[in-house]
């Protein structure tokens, strides 16, 4: 059979091979925003077989093998590694169109040199053969970052994690180097008090502190922002469904507090002002440190209650939500920018249907001070395929400068997800020489090349200060 991955997969013209080859496929990765462990980093973890570090935790293909029919013991049930990897072989045929086609194949390929089409047919040979590197050191988890070029990654972090990996990963010396990003969301997720007050028992064990007040919440939060500031940590991140804004002062965050700590109901308004309140504390806390927010709008999660009891959250049974953003987003940004205290800030929208919105809204808030001080974030998540990505980046081209783009990132939970870079700079390179084969820009391969490359790499060293 015909070679699937060539080496100018998705470049349809002389002058996107040009872009790709000679200016993008060269450059190392900055992957900004990962869901990697830091533990399994810090350890140089070995995993027995792909299916440990290719299957669990991975709610994309969890998705394509439920909707193939596949039983749930073959997903995260208790069937054996080996077992749940012959399943998804079974499923890769089927999978045609979806981006899940493009990155098994990819993947495979370049960590382990395998060009055929997975199948039923050749899933044991390439079980045996994929496990068995594996257990080389190139392929242990840090080995499998080297290989690709990986020169930076931020993981996400509960304020209350001790960051004790990544302090013994900086301590290690190699590459890549890895920081922590802020996720503080649980620290406002007050709709339920149940859990919520079961949170502020593990937040206080590590502040030393009581959490009784408002007040207290907010210093202890300063505190682990500090505390993330002296472990390198320079980004937070927030997923939420959507911001929220209020202009007047109708309700009172020490009260709402005092409210859920005493166990009694409160309002979904009440929820709302209080997410919005200490949002607004801690992007003047990032500001004032010279940090980048990042802010995913636009998941609802959770909507299949059944098997989220039966498995949990984040098992694949979320998907985009069709929430009102612009007014919200606006009052609060420019809250922020009012007195000059807007950090630089991504922002990542999960409905297309925001492309738009979301792209005229970071240029509202676009002062000069910073290059691409506000930036509307890549193709997230069910976005993050050639549709979606193409999508975004025109988008963005028609109403802002593509050219101060920090350009794209995995958000993945797996050691085997980098060829997604790979995959964005192919089609950004495409979108540029189609560009230039239809003589809507000009064939100037320095300069093109030289805005391929920023966007692939030189914007976000430039603007995260790596």
């Amino acid at each position: 059979m015909k070679l699937f991955i060539t080496e100018d997969f998705l470049l349809q013209g002389e002058f996107a091979k040009k872009l790709y080859h000679e200016h993008a496929k060269v450059l190392p990765i900055i992957d900004y925003h990962n869901h990697l462990s830091p533990a399994e980093i810090s350890t140089n973890r070995v995993f027995e077989n792909i299916s440990q570090v290719w299957l669990a935790g991975d709610h994309y293909k969890w998705r394509a093998m439920r909707a193939l029919g596949i039983h749930e013991d073959y997903i995260t049930g208790k069937a054996s590694d080996k077992e749940k990897f012959l399943k998804w072989a079974e499923t890769v045929p089927y999978t045609v169109r979806n981006p899940l086609y493009h990155w098994t194949h990819m993947e495979l390929q370049r960590y382990f040199g395998i060009d055929e089409l997975l199948s039923p047919a050749n899933a044991e040979v390439i079980y045996e053969r994929t496990s068995e590197q594996l257990q080389s050191s190139s392929h242990h988890t840090v080995g499998l970052l080297q290989g690709q070029k990986v020169d930076y990654l931020c993981t996400t972090d509960d304020p209350t994690d001790n960051l004790e990996h990544h302090a013994r990963i900086k301590k290690q010396g190699t590459s890549p180097k890895v920081y922590p990003t802020f996720r503080p969301d649980k620290a406002f997720a007050v709709e339920d008090g149940v859990s919520y007050t079961v949170y502020l028992k593990k937040f206080e064990s590590v502040t030393n502190s009581s959490i009784d007040t408002y007040d207290a919440l907010c210093s202890s939060l300063e505190q682990r922002i500090n505390f993330f500031h002296e472990n390198g940590g320079r980004l937070a991140d927030h997923g939420l469904e959507q911001l929220y804004y209020f202009d007047t002062n109708e309700y009172d965050c020490k009260t709402i507090f005092s409210k859920v700590m005493e166990g009694k109901t409160i309002t979904t308004e009440e929820v709302n002002f209080f997410k919005s309140r200490t949002l607004l504390f801690l992007a003047r806390e990032y500001h004032k440190r010279g940090w980048t927010q990042q802010f995913h709008l636009g998941a609802i999660r959770n909507n299949n209650k059944r098997l989220l009891t039966n498995l949990g959250p984040d098992t694949g049974f979320d998907s985009m939500g069709d929430f009102s953003q612009a007014k919200a987003l606006s009052g609060f940004l420019n809250d922020l920018d009012s007195t000059d205290q807007l950090a630089k800030t991504v922002l990542y929208n999960l409905n297309p249907a925001d492309n738009e919105v979301f792209a005229t809204m970071a240029g509202n808030f676009n002062d000069g001070s910073i290059k691409g001080k506000v930036q509307f974030g890549s193709g997230w998540w069910y976005l993050d395929q050639k549709d979606g990505m193409e999508k975004q980046m025109n988008t963005l081209s028609n109403m802002g400068l593509l050219s101060c783009f920090v350009g794209m990132l995995t958000d993945s939970r797996s050691f085997l997800s980098f060829p997604r870079h790979e995959y964005f700079r192919r089609i950004l390179c495409n979108l540029i020489g189609k560009d230039v084969e239809a003589g809507e820009l000009p064939a100037d391969e320095k300069w093109l090349g030289k805005i391929v490359s920023d966007i692939s790499y030189h914007n976000a060293k430039e603007y995260f200060e790596l």
